[in-house]
């Protein structure tokens, strides 16, 4: 597991905020209409993106976790009203984002990130990544975060 943490948050110019609008993305907080499409989501993610179950949970598995609330926020990402990933805040500051892979390629994760920062600031952030999750560490490395450590752990039957 991956531990990162960002240390200044984006420089916004008047440039950046432009851009951010004119991409018409937004974060909705989620609510029961998205339990099937957040569950889409985790079907389509590689195993080596997953650091936090071992196999896909059921339907029902997944929608009592939700509602457990398990995040202080989770958002959908939408693209003028599409649903087109999730990204969430967890309890301890941690970041989790994913992208439909339909929309892989547009930055949308990048912008998604600068309006959960503007959303909810706070003086550090962290990404919990598999380190087998090349595209992950890429991406937070490209938005400034910073590799802090590296956590091994020892499974036991």
């Amino acid at each position: 597991m991956w531990r990162i943490r960002k240390f200044n948050c984006f420089n916004r110019t008047k440039k950046n905020v432009l851009e951010l609008k004119q991409t018409n993305i937004t974060l909705k907080e989620i609510d029961v209409t998205d339990f099937r499409f957040l569950f889409n989501l985790l079907k389509q993610r590689d195993d080596r993106a997953n650091i936090s179950h071992k196999k896909m949970p059921t339907y029902s598995e997944h929608v009592k976790f939700i509602k457990l609330k398990p995040y202080s926020k989770w958002y959908i990402i939408q693209k003028s009203k599409i649903k087109i990933g999730s990204i969430y805040l967890s309890k301890n500051d941690e970041i989790g984002i994913f992208i439909n892979k339909k929309f892989h390629g547009e930055n949308f994760a990048t912008y998604a990130l600068e309006l959960l920062i503007n959303k909810n600031p706070r003086t550090r952030y962290l990404a919990n990544i598999n380190p087998e999750n090349i595209s992950s560490m890429k991406f937070f490395k490209k938005n400034n975060f910073k590799l802090i450590q590296h956590t091994y752990e020892l499974e036991k039957n």
